[in-house]
């Protein structure tokens, strides 16, 4: 499966479009992690759990993008991009969306 923010694919020709594609997850935050996040946020650096976390998310949107694109009859994805969302106080969504293509 060939993902690309942009929207061709160099070498490559797009013989048929399917249509939109898309992947998500809900992650909710963890009060452990909110505590340590809290003592982060007063000395200042990075929230290493808040990263992984959002890391993991991305790469679980991604990877249901590609299996939603696969049962769609697709070989590519054009034009990929995330988007977040609150979803609830401690939950948030990452999509992933892009636009299903048969490439040659």
């Amino acid at each position: 499966m060939i993902i690309t923010t942009a929207e061709k694919i160099e070498g490559k020709n797009i013989t048929r479009t399917i249509g939109l594609v898309k992947g998500s997850t809900i992650r909710a935050r963890h009060v452990g992690r909110d505590i340590m996040a809290g003592l982060r946020s007063i000395v200042g650096g990075e929230i290493i759990d808040y990263t992984k976390m959002m890391a993991e998310s991305r790469e679980q949107a991604l990877q249901r993008l590609t299996e939603d694109a696969e049962a769609q009859g697709a070989n590519a994805v054009v034009g990929l991009r995330f988007t977040t969302s609150m979803v609830m106080s401690n939950a948030s969504e990452i999509l992933a969306y892009g636009t299903g293509v048969v490439v040659e």
